[in-house]
């Protein structure tokens, strides 16, 4: 049976669901309360300038229920871009759908189009099931660990 669901790219009238998907992901996934109108602002900041990133959005009869944000990091060792995804959210009640996994087709088919050497993402250590969806795609443990400090 055919998802009853497109994927495309991101347009600014999907900003309010892309602004209340982050907001459901940052609470659901680290406990984080983020600030509405932030989001926003941040959401509207990829659409006002392009070079930021590019949202990918599955929508259904009622409207978004997935999306993704794809950004791009130059690496001067491979002459070309990684293509990173973030902000990955589907709504729990179209999960298990294959959402992201259409999401995710989408994207790896623009960036080999696009001659990314690779696709990267960032998963938190211990959501096993987001990590078992990802390895089911083709996608592997790169060996890195992050690092950081908040300014």
């Amino acid at each position: 049976m055919q998802p009853q669901f497109i994927v495309r790219p991101a347009i600014p009238s999907d900003a309010e669901a892309l602004a209340e998907f982050n907001i459901a992901m940052a609470l659901e996934t680290e406990g984080k309360t983020l600030d509405p109108p932030t989001v926003m602002a941040g959401v509207l900041g990829v659409f006002a300038e392009p070079l930021r990133g590019q949202y990918f959005v599955a929508a259904d009869s009622t409207g978004a229920i997935g999306a993704l944000l794809v950004t791009r990091e130059w690496s001067d060792w491979r002459a070309c871009d990684y293509w990173w995804i973030q902000s990955v959210y589907v709504r729990p009640s179209a999960r298990r759908g294959g959402v992201f996994s259409a999401l995710y087709r989408l994207v790896a088919q623009a960036a080999r189009a696009a001659g990314a050497f690779s696709l990267r993402l960032y998963v938190e250590d211990h959501n096993a099931a987001a990590q078992a969806t990802y390895q089911t795609l083709g996608m592997v443990d790169a060996q890195y660990r992050v690092m950081e400090q908040v300014l």
